[in-house]
């Protein structure tokens, strides 16, 4: 009764002024059946009753009498009624049909991400800082003294064994042994009448014709000529490998660096730079260092003879750059830093490790076999404690106490929870013990743990199968 007391109020002080003298039957009609009480609206009617309105023409008095007409205004009037009542009783109600409090809404349920809890194997890694080292590095230096004609390789590019590098000009050390050989030509017809001579003196020495004297300093002569003809030997051969020298070689596959020195300067054996250095990539090894407390682990394995694996992976730890294993221990802890060296091996098929780069080298030590392993970011923690939101057959979590192990990428060990065991993944902000949830992508968080499972029992096959 109240809201249609207010809105006859309202529809009042709408038309009332609209009122006039010519349509006082409308209004009179649209008052009184509204059932307004106004007292400014009734005087009005009275008013309208006791005089006639009319309108009419000064210039032409026989012009009909018309009546104003403001049945826009009136109807405006309508409207805004309408739009007033249509508000009130659309509004939705806070009170219940009883007249009570508001309603509660009911509590939804959470949506968050799950993971399954699965039972594999993992591997215990050291993480180490390590560089490059190759296993031969080579400076290419001339053996003679000469002009330097040519360079027969790109510098950057990947030269084989024995490929020809440069070249020295060969002139001189090809006289050099043209001379050799002419004089062991020589030397060796004086070596030859030597010998005749002797075999003369020894048969006329036979039949007393001359003293043994003269055999004998005969017979000093064919030795001297003998040794004449070994120097001129060796000569023969220091010429010809100085002229051999005179093409350099690549004495090993590897990578050529930046060449040293150009075409057309002399160069000569003592130069220290040398005419460029190659550096062998395949194989290629890795030099890092681990804690003193690994040393008995390590050692064991290497004793039965067993391959340690080794990761080389780049600055982030996010791309493994190449695969190898130890091939040596250092022979004594580094007292300064309490730490050891190792050398891992790594067969480099790409060339994606380069001499003197920085790596991150992870070293597997051990593989626990048969764990519980869920993903990493369903672990929470406060203080020492771990924990993580196990969720129950009826939708709802509770805080469940962990014992964490070993953590590899993004899945950890974990005690206190059983292969099977559903764990939330996100949301943990809002959850608390008995909150409703809903599970979604579940399917998505479960193989997760379950491909990292499975990630480490296919690397626990392989190192068993090295072994």
């Amino acid at each position: 009764m109240r809201l249609v007391r207010r809105l006859r109020g309202i529809f009042c002080r709408v038309v009332n002024p609209i009122a006039r003298r010519n349509d006082i039957e409308q209004w009179s009609e649209i008052v009184y059946e509204s059932g307004c009480d106004d007292p400014l609206a009734v005087e009005r009617i009275s008013a309208m009753n006791s005089e006639e309105i009319v309108e009419s023409s000064d210039s032409n008095p026989s012009l009909p009498v018309r009546r104003r007409t403001y049945q826009p205004v009136w109807l405006l009037g309508i409207g805004i009624l309408g739009a007033v009542g249509f508000f009130f009783f659309q509004r939705p109600s806070n009170t219940d049909s009883g007249g009570g409090s508001r309603r509660q809404a009911a509590p939804q349920a959470m949506p968050i991400t799950v993971a399954t809890a699965q039972k594999g194997d993992i591997g215990d890694y050291v993480s180490a800082l390590g560089y490059v080292t190759p296993l031969n590095t080579v400076t290419i230096r001339t053996r003679v003294d000469g002009e330097l004609l040519k360079l027969n390789y790109r510098e950057g590019e990947i030269v084989q064994k024995d490929q020809i590098l440069a070249q020295i000009d060969p002139a001189l050390f090809q006289a050099q042994l043209t001379q050799a050989q002419g004089q062991y030509d020589r030397d060796k017809a004086l070596l030859d009448q030597a010998r005749v001579d002797l075999n003369r003196y020894k048969e006329a020495y036979a039949k007393n014709a001359i003293p043994g004297q003269q055999v004998d300093v005969q017979q000093a002569t064919v030795r001297q000529e003998e040794g004449t003809v070994k120097i001129d030997e060796g000569q023969i051969a220091s010429a010809r490998t100085n002229l051999l020298y005179t093409t350099i070689r690549a004495p090993i596959t590897g990578r050529v660096g930046l060449r040293q020195v150009d075409a057309g300067n002399i160069v000569h054996a003592g130069d220290s730079n040398g005419l460029v250095v190659i550096t062998q990539l395949q194989p290629i090894t890795v030099v890092f260092s681990v804690a003193e407390d690994y040393l008995p682990q390590i050692q064991q394995q290497l004793r039965r003879k067993q391959i340690l694996n080794v990761d080389a992976l780049d600055r982030t730890q996010q791309k493994k750059l190449a695969s190898g294993s130890v091939t040596a221990l250092d022979n004594q802890v580094d007292a300064t830093t309490g730490t050891v060296r190792l050398r891992a091996l790594f067969q480099n098929k790409d060339n994606i490790l380069f001499a003197n780069q920085f790596v991150n080298a992870k070293l597997l030590i051990r593989i626990e076999h048969g764990v519980t392993l869920i993903p990493t970011a369903a672990i929470q923690r406060n203080g020492d404690r771990s924990f993580v939101y196990l969720v129950k057959p009826n939708q709802t979590v509770e805080m469940h106490d962990v014992t964490t192990g070993t953590t590899e990428g993004e899945v950890t060990v974990v005690e206190g929870l059983q292969p099977g065991d559903v764990v939330a993944t996100d949301g943990f902000d809002k959850l608390q013990d008995g909150v409703k949830v809903a599970i979604r992508n579940g399917n998505e968080s479960e193989n997760r743990s379950d491909q990292g499972g499975k990630a480490q029992e296919k690397r626990g096959d392989e190192q068993g199968s090295a072994k």
